[in-house]
């Protein structure tokens, strides 16, 4: 612009002319019919890719100094990749592609991004690192479907506060850059999970990182930070790396972060070595808690109840559980010679009662050691001192009579 109005100044009369005239219109003709010529030498092998109707296009490395105008209409487009060229930025007609997701700008030569590129509401994922850039244009915002911005490899000397308009932003790669500080409000960006911050001019960590909970990756390798704090309040932290810092030893980390720099591989190792150690530990103990707990399988009456509380408190012993009552019904005790007396209880001849009619024992078995006691009928007589059984607050009885003749 500087240029066009110097040159007004000089020659008013057929500048003047150019501007109010129709001199512009072809102007901007022939720079059309010059594009046009030049789309006409595609490199080999696009003018197949143009046509093959794939809704991902890779044009990438082609040594395109402008896109070719037919790349606007292809409306079924849903990924675009033209890395590698030699584009300062794109054609207004981009903003037709509304079906992009995926964009991929890298290494070009844009010093601004492209505003056209504002306009493809529906981006995902947009690549534009290994540019030019300094600064983003406050009409980013408009993509509010972004979740993954790659703009390293620029010149950000400060970090893009336009980026707090992206309430979708998962992913950022802002490596390579020039920052030396973040904001302190960065909190605010609450949908990032991942954040390169690598090959930046940071010499003290930036503690606002310490707000951000759920942070799932954080780089900042080749950094100047001399000194990490104590990364453990960050719960979500799977990957952490300070490689290229003059730190003697990684920060502390929460026990699922994998760490990368100096002395991150020590450790690591030791903390495996701890953790195998609590394992074999937690093992044994397992170990000598079920040795404990054998006991003989005793099979008496059984005890029915509507839940697994009532049947612990009473010593209930099922098909699948085996349940120790503090006060055993039958004890085994040595005497003298060593034999062991076969377990003896007495029963007065009384009629076992229940809440509920219906249930009638015909053969019954007393089982302790192996060794088997049967009754039939109502009297059940022992040497020892009677005993009575009451059953109480039963709720759920089930099927009585078929238990008793499991038991």
């Amino acid at each position: 612009m500087g240029n066009s109005s110097r040159k007004g100044e000089g020659d008013e009369g057929e500048e003047g002319e150019g501007k109010d005239g129709e001199d512009p219109e072809e102007v901007q003709e022939t720079k059309k019919e010059v594009e046009q010529e030049v789309e006409e030498e595609l490199p080999l092998g696009v003018e197949e890719l143009l046509e093959s109707g794939d809704p991902v296009l890779d044009l990438s490395y082609r040594k395109f100094k402008r896109l070719p105008a037919r790349v606007c209409g292809l409306m079924h487009l849903e990924k675009l990749y033209v890395c590698g060229n030699s584009l300062r930025t794109l054609p207004d007609a981009v903003a037709e592609l509304q079906g992009l997701r995926t964009l991929a700008l890298d290494f070009n030569k844009m010093e601004d991004v492209p505003p056209a590129v504002c306009q493809l509401t529906n981006l995902t994922r947009l690549y534009l690192g290994s540019n030019r850039l300094m600064s983003l244009p406050p009409e980013l915002r408009n993509l509010q479907s972004l979740r993954c911005l790659w703009i390293e490899s620029n010149y950000f000397q400060r970090f893009p506060r336009e980026l707090y308009d992206l309430p979708h932003l998962k992913s950022l790669q802002i490596g390579d850059n020039r920052l030396k500080t973040l904001p302190p409000d960065l909190w605010r960006m609450e949908a990032l999970r991942g954040l390169w911050l690598y090959g930046n001019r940071f010499s003290t960590f930036p503690k606002v990182l310490l707000r951000m909970e759920s942070l799932e990756i954080l780089d900042l390798d080749r950094n100047k930070i001399s000194e990490f704090p104590s990364l453990k309040r960050l719960k979500a932290l799977r990957l952490f790396s300070y490689d290229h810092n003059p730190v003697e030893e990684p920060p502390k980390v929460g026990e699922e972060v994998l760490v990368v720099g100096e002395g991150a591989a020590e450790f690591l190792e030791a903390r495996e070595a701890r953790k195998e150690r609590l394992r074999k530990a937690a093992e044994k103990e397992a170990e000598e808690l079920a040795l404990a707990g054998e006991e003989p399988v005793i099979h008496g009456i059984l005890k029915n109840s509507g839940s697994n509380s009532k049947q612990a408190a009473n010593g209930v012993t099922t098909d699948d559980t085996e349940v120790k009552e503090e006060e055993p019904l039958v004890r085994e005790d040595e005497d003298e010679g060593g034999a062991v007396e076969p377990p003896v209880t007495d029963y007065d001849g009384a009629e076992l009662e229940y809440e509920e009619e219906g249930v009638e024992y015909e053969t019954e078995e007393l089982i302790c050691e192996g060794e088997v006691f049967e009754y039939e009928g109502e009297d059940l007589e022992y040497e020892v001192s009677q005993m009575d059984y009451e059953y109480e607050d039963r709720e759920e009885l089930g099927d009585l009579g078929t238990q008793g003749e499991r038991a």
